[in-house]
C-alpha cells in the first residue's frame, strides 16, 4: 500500500464564504455533506457515482474551525490505524484524537509529529 495523502481538510469560520473562494479560485466543486457535522466536500477532481476518483488527484473538505489555532490537516492512507498509532507514539509523536469510525469509509485518528505538526491517518474499509 502506498502511504500517501488521500484527503485534506481546511478549517473555516464561514464555510459558505470560504467554499465560494476556493470554487471561484480553482474551479473546485464544493458540496454540502449530510450528517450531524457541518461539512462541505471538496472535489478537486471528478468522482464516479460511487465516489471514486475518475483520475489521479486528492479531494478534501471544509470543516467548521474548532479554535483559532485549527490548521489544515492531511489524511494519509494506512493499513491499520491501531498499528500506526503505536508506531507514531513509538517514534515520539502523539495521538491528538483517538481512533474514530466514519460509517461507510473506515477509521481515522489524528496525530502530531515530534515537532507538533498535525496530520491524520485513515484506514479504509
Amino acid at each position: 500500500m502506498d502511504r500517501t495523502i488521500v484527503h485534506f481538510e481546511i478549517p473555516a469560520d464561514d464555510l459558505e464564504k470560504l467554499g465560494k473562494f476556493y470554487s471561484q479560485l480553482f474551479g473546485w466543486k464544493i458540496i454540502k455533506m449530510p450528517g450531524p457535522v457541518e461539512y462541505r466536500g471538496i472535489e478537486t477532481v471528478p468522482v464516479t457515482k460511487k465516489g471514486l476518483l475518475e483520475r489521479p488527484g486528492v479531494n478534501g473538505g471544509l470543516i467548521r474551525k474548532q479554535n483559532p489555532e485549527h490548521k489544515p490537516i492531511n489524511y494519509i492512507a494506512v493499513e491499520s490505524v491501531d498499528e500506526y498509532m503505536k508506531r507514531i507514539k513509538g517514534l515520539g509523536g502523539r495521538i491528538v484524537l483517538p481512533k474514530i469510525q466514519v460509517p461507510g469509509v473506515g477509521w481515522w485518528a489524528q496525530a502530531s509529529d515530534p515537532e507538533g505538526n498535525q496530520f491524520a491517518i485513515l484506514e479504509s474499509i
